[in-house]
C-alpha cells in the first residue's frame, strides 16, 4: 500500500490533524522527497523517516531523480506500506509523483494545501476575477505572455531567480511592483514588494516565488494600447488601410535602412537598437491594419497568425511531415508547388504572374527574371549578361545621339544591370542603398573640408579623391 501526501507550504503544525496522524503511525514508512522544507525537518524530529536528497546529489539530470525516487518507493513498499510525503500538495508541482501514479495507479493520494494556495491567500486574489497563470522558472514559454495574474515557482538559485527576473522586466510596464514570496506559511515568511528590475537573487529558495499581476507590456500591451489609440486619438481613429499605405513602404525602408548598418561576422549592439526601434515601427502598421480589420469584424491578430501559423506548416512538410528535402532549392520548389495547390490548382496566365506591379522597380525587375530563368529563358552565365550591359550601353548612347527613346534605353540599361546582379547573387537593392550611402559619407567629408561653392571641377575631384 502507497500513500501520497502532501506538507503544505511550511510548518508541521498546519497541517491537517489526520494528515499528522498518518505521517506519526509507525506501521508505515515514511519517505520524504526532501528534508529542505519546514514540516519534513520537523517530522524527523518526531520519528525516523527515510529522506531522498541522497538522489539529487547522484543524479544527472531531474529526470533521472524521478525515477529514482519511484524506484526507491516501490521497492520499500515490496516490504510493507510507505507514505510518501512531498511539500505542497502532491498534485501541484511533483513530477515524481506523477511517474509513481503511472507506476502505481491504485496508489492513494491525500492533497495537501499547495504553495498556490498560499500565494493566493496572501496576495488576496480569487482566480476567477481575471484567471490565473502557474510558470515553471524552470522552463518560462518562449514568448513570454504576462496578460493575467501570474505566479512562478521553482526559483531555488539565484542566477535562476535573476534570470527570471530580467525576463519579467522585459515584458511589464518598467514601473510595475511584483512581489518575491519566501517560506510562506512559517514563522521566516517574506513578502517584498519591488519592481522586477530590483529583485535580489539572494532571496532565491526552495520556497520562493513570484507574484505577477501588473498591465501587459511586450506584445500583448502594445495590442491594447494601439486599441485604446483608436478608440480615443482623433488621428489614430480616422485612419484607414488606405491612409496608411504610404506609412507601411516608408516604415519598411526605414527597417532596411537600420539593416543594412549591421555589420556583419559580429555583433554591434548599437546597430541592432536600431534594426529593434525599426522593426517595432513597423511592427505598428501591422497593429494598426489589424484594429482596423478587427472593428470591421473581417479578422484579428490571432486570425491573421493562425493563418500564416498553417501556411507555414502546409508548406514546409519537410519539417512537420515526413518528407525530405535535400536542399534549399528543393525547399523553394516544393513551396511554390504548394502554393499553387492552395489556390485550387488555377493555372496562371503567364510564368510571371504573381509579381506585383507597386513593388519597387529593382526588385521586380529581379522577380521577372527569376520567373524567366525557370523556364529557361535565361543566360548560362555572367558572361552573356556583361556583354548584353555593354550593348544597352550603345544602344543608349544612339539615343542620347538621337537615335531612339533615352528613357526606353537607360531602362533596358537598368534591367540588364538588374540581371547582371541576379547573376552574381548580389541583391541590388542592397547594393545601391550602400554606394549611395557611400556617396553621402564622402560628399559630406568633401564638406567638411569647407565650403564647396566657388570651387572649380578640378578642386571638386581633388576633395573627392580626399574624401575616398
Amino acid at each position: 500500500m502507497i500513500t501520497v501526501v502532501g506538507l503544505g507550504p511550511g510548518d508541521f503544525d498546519r497541517l491537517p490533524e489526520s494528515t499528522r496522524a498518518l505521517l506519526a503511525d509507525p506501521v508505515a514508512t515514511v519517505v520524504v522527497r526532501t528534508l529542505q522544507h519546514p514540516a519534513a525537518e520537523q517530522l524527523s524530529g518526531i520519528r525516523e523517516v527515510v529522506s531522498c536528497d541522497d538522489l539529487y546529489d547522484r543524479a544527472d539530470t531531474f529526470e533521472d531523480v524521478y525515477d529514482a525516487i519511484v524506484e526507491r518507493i516501490t521497492g520499500i513498499a515490496s516490504s510493507g506500506p510507505v507514505v510518501y510525503a512531498v511539500p505542497g500538495s502532491p498534485l501541484v508541482g511533483e513530477f515524481a509523483v506523477r511517474r509513481l501514479l503511472e507506476r502505481v495507479p491504485d496508489a492513494r493520494v491525500i492533497p495537501g494545501e499547495s504553495f498556490v494556495d498560499a500565494i493566493l491567500t496572501t496576495v488576496g486574489y480569487d482566480p476567477f476575477d481575471r484567471g490565473l497563470q502557474i510558470l515553471n522558472g524552470h522552463d518560462l514559454p518562449d514568448p513570454l505572455v504576462l496578460d493575467k495574474p501570474t505566479i512562478i515557482g521553482h526559483l531555488h538559485r539565484p542566477e535562476l531567480l535573476a534570470d527570471v527576473a530580467a525576463q519579467v522586466a522585459r515584458v511589464i510596464p518598467e514601473e510595475s511592483t511584483v512581489e518575491v514570496l519566501v517560506d510562506l506559511g512559517t514563522a521566516n515568511e517574506r513578502v517584498v514588494a519591488t519592481v522586477a528590475s530590483a529583485i535580489d537573487p539572494e532571496l532565491a529558495g526552495l520556497r520562493t516565488s513570484l507574484w505577477v499581476d501588473a498591465e501587459p507590456g511586450g506584445l500583448i500591451g502594445a495590442i491594447r494600447t494601439m486599441r485604446v489609440l483608436r478608440q480615443e486619438c482623433p488621428w489614430d481613429r480616422e485612419q484607414t488601410h488606405q491612409s496608411l499605405t504610404k506609412n507601411l513602404v516608408e516604415e519598411a525602408y526605414e527597417l532596411i535602412e537600420a539593416i543594412s548598418a549591421l555589420p556583419e561576422g559580429e555583433i554591434d549592439w548599437a546597430a541592432y537598437a536600431g534594426v529593434e526601434d525599426e522593426l517595432g515601427d513597423l511592427f505598428l502598421q501591422v497593429l494598426f491594419h489589424e484594429a482596423i480589420a478587427r472593428e470591421a469584424g473581417v479578422f484579428d491578430l490571432d486570425g491573421a497568425a493562425e493563418t500564416l501559423r498553417q501556411k507555414l506548416v502546409r508548406r514546409h512538410p519537410h519539417v512537420f511531415g515526413d518528407i525530405e528535402a535535400g536542399s534549399p532549392d528543393e525547399v523553394k520548389r516544393r513551396w511554390d508547388r504548394i502554393k499553387a495547390e492552395e489556390r485550387g490548382g488555377e493555372v496562371p496566365d503567364s510564368a510571371l504572374g504573381g509579381v506585383p506591379s507597386g513593388m519597387p522597380a529593382l526588385h521586380r525587375a529581379s522577380k521577372i527574371q527569376n520567373k524567366a530563368a525557370k523556364v529557361g529563358f535565361d543566360w548560362p552565365s555572367a558572361d552573356g549578361v556583361l556583354e548584353k550591359l555593354h550593348e544597352e550601353i550603345e544602344e543608349l548612347q544612339e539615343a542620347m545621339a538621337g537615335s531612339g527613346s533615352i528613357e526606353d534605353e537607360m531602362g533596358d540599361l537598368l534591367f540588364t544591370v538588374v540581371n547582371l546582379a541576379r547573376h552574381l547573387d548580389v541583391d541590388t537593392e542592397v547594393a545601391l542603398q550602400r554606394a549611395v550611402d557611400r556617396f553621402a559619407r564622402r560628399f559630406r567629408a568633401m564638406e567638411s573640408e569647407g565650403p564647396l561653392e566657388g570651387l572649380t571641377l578640378d578642386e571638386l575631384n581633388a576633395r573627392w579623391e580626399s574624401a575616398k
